[in-house]
C-alpha cells in the first residue's frame, strides 16, 4: 500500500475473502458458530448481523457503509495470515463494485438457501422482537429466488448449498469442504 500524501510504502497482503451468504434463515449464523471447531486454526469467522446498528444502515444506498466497514476490518484481519469467512447477506453485485474489494485477492461465494415454505416457517417461527411480519417474509422470499435462480450468472458466479433437509453438522461439513477446497489447509476439527 502506499500513502498518497507522503508516498511511504507498506507491505499489505491481499488474503482471499470467502463470504458465507443467503436469504435470512438459511442457517447462515448457526453453520458460522458449527464451523468453528474446523476452522479456528485456518480462518477467522465473522458474523456481520453484529454491526447491523443503524448508524451503518444506508437502505437508499444499498447498506454501502455497511458492507464497507465489513470488507475493511476482514481485510484488515486477513494480515494475520488468516484468511476471512464472512457470514452474511451479501452478495457479488453489492461488493464487487466498492473501492475495498481491491483489498483482497479472490471472493468466493456459497450461498445457504432451502425451499421456500421452509423458508418461511423458519422466519415465522423467529421471537416477535426480530420483526418478521408477512410482507418483510415475502421480500426475502422473492430476494431467495432470485438468488437461486441467478446464482450462477453472477460475477464471481455464486456456489448453493440447500439447508432444506440437511442438520446443522451436515451443512457445516459440506461448507468446511466448499472452504477447503478453495483456501488453506489445516488440521481439521479440534478436540
Amino acid at each position: 500500500m502506499v500513502c498518497h500524501a507522503c508516498g511511504h510504502e507498506q507491505e499489505f497482503v491481499r488474503q482471499p475473502l470467502y463470504c458465507l451468504i443467503g436469504p435470512s434463515g438459511t442457517g447462515k449464523s448457526t453453520v458460522g458458530r458449527a464451523l468453528l471447531p474446523w476452522l479456528a486454526d485456518r480462518f477467522v469467522v465473522l458474523e456481520q448481523d453484529v454491526l447491523w446498528i443503524p448508524e451503518l444502515r444506508d437502505p437508499t444506498g444499498h447498506h454501502r457503509a455497511f458492507r464497507t466497514t465489513w470488507l475493511r476490518l476482514a481485510a484488515t484481519i486477513g494480515q494475520s495470515g488468516r484468511p476471512v469467512l464472512l457470514c452474511g447477506t451479501v452478495v457479488p453485485p453489492e461488493v464487487e463494485p466498492l473501492p475495498e474489494r481491491a483489498l483482497f485477492g479472490e471472493v468466493h461465494y456459497l450461498a445457504l438457501t432451502c425451499r421456500a415454505d421452509v423458508l418461511a416457517a423458519r422466519l415465522r417461527a423467529r421471537p416477535a422482537w426480530r420483526e418478521w411480519d408477512e410482507p418483510r417474509i415475502a421480500e426475502m422470499l422473492e430476494y431467495a429466488a432470485w438468488l437461486e435462480r441467478d446464482a450462477a450468472t453472477l460475477d464471481p458466479p455464486v456456489d448453493l448449498l440447500d439447508t432444506t433437509e440437511r442438520p446443522i453438522e451436515e451443512t457445516a461439513a459440506a461448507v468446511c469442504e466448499w472452504l477447503t477446497a478453495r483456501g488453506p489447509t489445516g488440521p481439521g476439527p479440534r478436540a
